[in-house]
């Protein structure tokens, strides 16, 4: 992010840095006995005036003070943004970008000293990376700040008091409730800010609040290499873009984490690379419109042919040309390691052209799931919610991928009571569900989010309790149609893998199918391979096919067989599997 790789003022040389002479001491102490937080704050109270803020102003400047040998370009010292060890404690919430943005920030922190603690009561610092998604999600954050600025009230006479910071999307949406209003936070830190976290986290513990949410139109951290977190370490997120460009009337994620930004390919690739060395058995390419990927890094990818989209389908903005496209992406992520499961979310309906489809039948490491939110089955809601199609037309694109990947997993989000949404807008969402039959939804009910577009030019006319019932109902339809999805498997062998202890049983393991549904089965050993008499023990990150014996709506239930992988020739003994079981 350039404005963060450049000097953020520059200085007249009157104005001397914090270190311009290193003493030699026999003692550990510094010399005049003060500590780095006591210098910092006398830096600050002799700081910089208005034209210091200006770069390249011609100040008038004493030849004595000048004449100075110190650098006049470093506000604070290399050594005032270290951590020391001091233990950072993280909490995430909200989506896996969340998720993959707790390991950014980490991996920047990490470099300069600090510890992560996953004790609360050690911390010395405590971030929440926060989702401003659904105010539900927002009001689960102001609870916790309030519980963890208790906690920092009885900390206040330790050596070093607690210091609580907001990171991602709520820090950018509400910054100036967090800091002004209800002074809860010390810290605050938008999606394109995490490089600065050192800083800001030193401007804090110098007694004062410290900010930054400007957003990017370059951030993507493709220099960051996340320090992957998972708790077995079998499964990792992989961001290849930030941002969105669609303008959905109800979304607040544009205003929130900016427009849209493809990382560079070879950043990709080279995350990917090293998780396949570490093990790593499946990935997930995120982003807020992943396949809308477009690389424009390098001028050989720079032509002039614009972007497919699926048929029936538009923007709200003009068709972007060039770029290496996400099916391109895709392409080269699979062929790092044949047997890494590779998956990605949350993409747009808009952006599935044929070959995207076709690279997932090809691919036998592309897993054969598609997440594909209609967020309505109602034309005029979707029309409200500037989603670029009408139901005809996503329906349509469900047929068509069907036909090209017969044995797909569909998933999907729903939004209960959006602007303007009637009982019969209503009855359209539930029978595209019952159409469509997916295995798997995210619903919620519409909560109005400031600066969108719905805020500005639509109104929030659907009672509260016609929301909830209409959310469930749509719950119960998707569970119906969910169960018969499942219920066709029995009898079926899956490919899963496995993840560990089932959480209700440590006599079951538990994993998912390439179609990313959950599946529980005995832990027993099994055979090593199809129809050998040798078996084996099974673990976290092993593949075995599982004979599926029943099910429900969200979970499948069956037995191991054998263990697997997912080379071609493995995939061709399923039908052996079946006939030897």
């Amino acid at each position: 992010m350039e404005y963060l790789r450049k000097p953020l003022m520059t200085l007249p040389h009157h104005w001397k840095p914090l270190v311009c002479a290193r003493h030699r001491c026999c003692s550990n102490l510094p010399r005049d006995g003060k500590t780095p937080v006591d210098r910092f704050r006398a830096q600050v109270s002799r700081g910089p005036s208005f034209q210091d803020f200006i770069k390249g102003v011609s100040v008038h400047k004493p030849r004595a003070e000048a004449a100075g040998g110190c650098d006049s370009h470093a506000y604070l010292s290399e050594d005032l943004s270290m951590g020391d060890s001091r233990k950072v404690y993280f909490e995430t919430y909200g989506c896996q970008m969340n998720v993959n943005d707790t390991e950014i920030a980490w991996s920047i922190l990490q470099k300069k000293g600090y510890l992560r603690t996953a004790d609360l009561r050690e911390a010395d610092v405590v971030l929440l990376v926060t989702c401003s998604i659904r105010e539900k999600a927002e009001q689960t954050i102001w609870n916790r700040l309030r519980q963890l600025t208790a906690l920092k009230k009885r900390r206040l006479k330790s050596h070093a008091p607690m210091k609580i910071g907001i990171l991602g999307c709520m820090a950018e949406r509400l910054k100036t409730e967090l800091l002004e209003r209800e002074k809860l936070v010390d810290v605050l830190a938008g999606p394109d800010a995490y490089r600065d976290l050192p800083r800001l986290l030193t401007v804090a513990d110098g007694g004062l609040q410290a900010s930054n949410v400007l957003l990017s139109l370059e951030e993507t951290y493709a220099d960051v290499m996340p320090v992957h977190h998972a708790p077995q370490g079998n499964t990792a997120f992989v961001s290849i873009m930030r941002g969105c460009d669609n303008m959905c009337s109800y979304c607040i994620v544009p205003f929130t984490r900016g427009r849209e930004r493809s990382r560079p390919v070879s950043s990709v690739l080279e995350e990917v690379r090293v998780l396949s060395d570490q093990g790593v058995k499946e990935v997930t390419l995120l982003g807020q419109n992943v396949n809308s990927y477009r690389d424009t890094s390098e001028e050989q990818f720079c032509g002039s042919d614009p972007t497919k989209l699926s048929q029936g389908f538009k923007t709200v903005y003009r068709a972007k040309q060039g770029g290496l496209r996400f099916s391109d992406l895709l392409d080269r992520v699979s062929r790092i390691d044949p047997d890494m499961r590779i998956r990605f979310t949350s993409p747009h309906p808009k952006d599935f052209p044929d070959e995207v489809l076709h690279l997932i039948v090809e691919r036998g490491n592309i897993c054969n799931q598609i997440h594909l939110p209609a967020q309505s089955g109602s034309s005029e809601v979707l029309k409200a919610m500037r989603r670029g199609y009408t139901r005809e037309a996503y329906l349509d694109l469900v047929g068509n991928i069907k036909r090209i990947i017969p044995d797909v997993s569909l998933s999907s989000d729903f939004i209960s009571g959006f602007c303007g949404e009637t009982e019969d807008d209503h009855q359209q969402t539930l029978s595209l569900i019952r159409a469509v039959g997916y295995n798997v939804g995210f619903l919620f009910a519409y909560s109005m989010r400031k600066k969108t577009h719905a805020a500005h030019r639509l109104q929030d006319d659907v009672p509260p309790e016609d929301k909830r019932r209409r959310l469930e109902e749509c719950i119960a339809a998707f569970r119906e149609e969910a169960a018969k999805v499942n219920a066709a498997l029995i009898g079926s062998t899956q490919l899963v893998l496995v993840e560990g202890e089932s959480k209700r049983s440590a006599k079951d393991l538990c994993g998912r199918t390439d179609g990313n549904m959950k599946v529980i089965f005995p832990k027993e050993d099994v055979a090593v391979q199809p129809s050998a008499l040798d078996t084996a023990s099974v673990h976290p990150g092993d593949y075995v096919l599982v004979k599926i014996l029943s099910s429900s709506s969200q979970t499948l239930r069956g037995r191991a067989l054998s263990h697997s992988s997912l080379n071609p020739i493995d995939k061709k003994s399923f039908h052996l599997v079946e006939h030897w079981s």
